[in-house]
């Protein structure tokens, strides 16, 4: 969808929540019953207790989470989602560390640089092999490196890139009128940037961080510069993709082009214009990566209340349960806890199943609650039940998504992430309705929330996709509140040791938006509707081929 045809939409929708739209005359309860936030908190708790050493995938962190969440949803009267009887999905994984001692050295003119890992770059390797090199490649600025023909926008042209390390720009191009307006696309993301720099046969893909642009600091990507990441186990080792994968701090970048003879900011200007074209810098790049591997079978956590009327149609919940384990380098504490991220959703999880069973009727469709590893390493858990699903996904009728909730008290309003996408607004705009609530798009398009959580690989997949941060219009709090408290905990807590739960924490709001949640489910299992991609969607075609209209 255009920007502009989804502003239209996202207008039209937080006019019809406001006035009550079609809103439906039956009564809805203030909260859902078996949701409360003590219960909420003490999940919450658990999971991001010490004991769970952060819920690394492959760790003895992750063999107490599943355990914990088969009791959970065992002692509630679910049933193993798994149709093979069990509670698990095996996702096969292959963890990556990358060793110490080699650095990134640069060359112009027969002037030589050493640059700093995580000082001034992080890279690693994707190849699941115990070493590889680049030697003497020369770094060329593809600007966003977007190829985006239904734009009619080509960053490559007939530029020859192979052998070469790409710099991109975070984000894609800031335009009023095609790629979505200030709202990011898929392109602005920097999987896809690693992608069509596989595609293309580069030796490498660095993407130029920026805070402001990227929607998080540096220390998210630079802290842990040795530390093991996963991948999906591919067929290939992963030999397709680029040599070395990475990002580079906004001044290494600005580093390089003046080695170069060049100026970063006015290549920066240039690559907003469709007339854009590769530059290369005249610098070269060498770098060796060694790596230690070990292959492991994590698993997504699977748990279902059969339908009583329709048990072959499925609504789905989701929420990653992983965080990012424990990293005996840092001084002090060493365990990135994930209270909020996303100990707070795997427990909604459980408040929401707790829901449907205290509800006085079985659900018509049946509802699967699926807690996925390996979000934190690039939505892997999820993309694999996208490429493996347990049920069809023609007959998969909606995933709801929920990452990271609200911990500062109750809102007026709820924020919905990729506004416009797809017929689910509706739904959500009902529920809201009856429930007192308003919708409104997310206030930060710019930074891609919809690429990037759990929803996006099941819209990858062509099932309709709903994910809802928590409002920003805090009731009997200042103005500007809402959106202060995002950037405090992106500035200070997003994936580091302090995301803890905290003593001034009120999960009352979070209580009214897994209630808003339950009633988005339990409205779907109840009819007989699917919901649809809106027209311009770019995961419509994929539905309209599974389920023809």
């Amino acid at each position: 969808m255009t920007g502009m045809a989804r502003c239209v939409m996202a207008m039209l929708l937080l006019v019809s929540v406001a006035c009550g739209g079609s809103a439906s005359s039956e009564e809805v309860p203030g909260i859902a019953t078996g949701i409360t936030a003590d219960t909420l908190l003490a999940a919450t708790e658990t999971l991001a207790s010490d004991e769970f050493e952060g819920r690394a995938p492959g760790s003895e962190g992750e063999t107490k989470t599943v355990a914990y969440l088969t009791e959970q949803f065992s002692a509630l009267g679910l049933t193993p989602g798994n149709p093979d009887g069990t509670w698990v999905q095996d996702v096969p994984l292959v963890g990556i560390t990358p060793l110490p001692g080699d650095n990134l050295v640069v060359t112009a003119g027969g002037e030589s640089r050493t640059l700093e890992p995580a000082v001034d770059y992080v890279a690693a390797t994707k190849h699941v092999v115990d070493e590889v090199e680049v030697s003497d490649a020369e770094f060329v600025f593809v600007g966003y490196g977007a190829r985006a023909p239904e734009y009619d926008w080509d960053d490559f042209g007939d530029t020859d890139v192979s052998g070469k390390i790409l710099l991109f720009l975070v984000n894609d191009p800031p335009l009023d009128d095609i790629f979505g307006g200030p709202a990011m696309t898929y392109y602005g993301r920097w999987t896809y940037k690693h992608e069509i720099a596989a595609e293309l046969g580069a030796a490498g893909s660095m993407v130029i961080h920026e805070t402001g642009p990227a929607g998080y600091p540096w220390e998210v990507v630079g802290s842990t510069p040795y530390a093991e990441s996963f991948d999906l186990v591919a067929a290939d080792d992963n030999l397709s993709r680029a040599t070395v994968e990475g990002w580079v701090q906004r001044a290494t970048a600005e580093a390089l082009f003046e080695m170069g003879g060049l100026d970063f900011e006015e290549a920066r200007q240039q690559a907003a214009d469709r007339a854009f074209e590769p530059i290369p810098l005249g610098v070269t790049g060498s770098l060796r990566v060694r790596n230690e591997l070990r292959r492991i079978d994590s698993q997504n956590v699977v748990a279902k209340i059969e339908g009583s009327g329709a048990p072959d149609e499925v609504v789905m919940y989701v929420a990653h349960w992983d965080h990012m384990g424990v990293d005996p380098n840092l001084d002090g504490d060493q365990i990135f806890n994930g209270a909020a991220d996303n100990a707070t959703g795997t427990a909604g999880l459980i408040e929401i199943a707790r829901a449907f069973i205290h509800a006085e009727e079985p659900p018509r469709r049946s509802i699967l609650f699926l807690a996925v590893t390996a979000e934190e390493q690039g939505l892997l858990g999820s993309r694999h039940y996208g490429e493996n699903p347990l049920y069809p996904t023609a007959q998969t009728v909606a995933a709801l998504n929920m990452d990271v909730l609200n911990q500062w008290g109750r809102t007026r309003d709820m924020t919905i992430v990729g506004m416009g996408q797809s017929e689910l607004d509706g739904v959500a705009a009902d529920v809201a309705a009856r429930l007192g609530r308003t919708l409104a798009p997310d206030p930060e398009p710019e930074k891609g929330f919809y690429y990037r959580s759990d929803h996006f690989s099941f819209a990858k997949a062509g099932i309709p996709a709903f994910y809802a941060d928590p409002g920003v219009e805090y009731i009997d709090k200042p103005e500007g509140y809402g959106i202060e408290k995002r950037t405090e905990y992106t500035a200070n807590d997003y994936h580091k040791v302090s995301d803890e739960v905290k003593p001034d924490w009120d999960l009352s709001g979070a209580r009214e938006d897994l209630t808003f949640m339950y009633h988005m489910g339990a409205r779907l299992a109840a009819t007989d509707e699917w919901p649809a991609w809106s027209e311009t969607s770019e995961f419509r075609a994929i539905r309209e081929a599974q389920r023809p209209r």
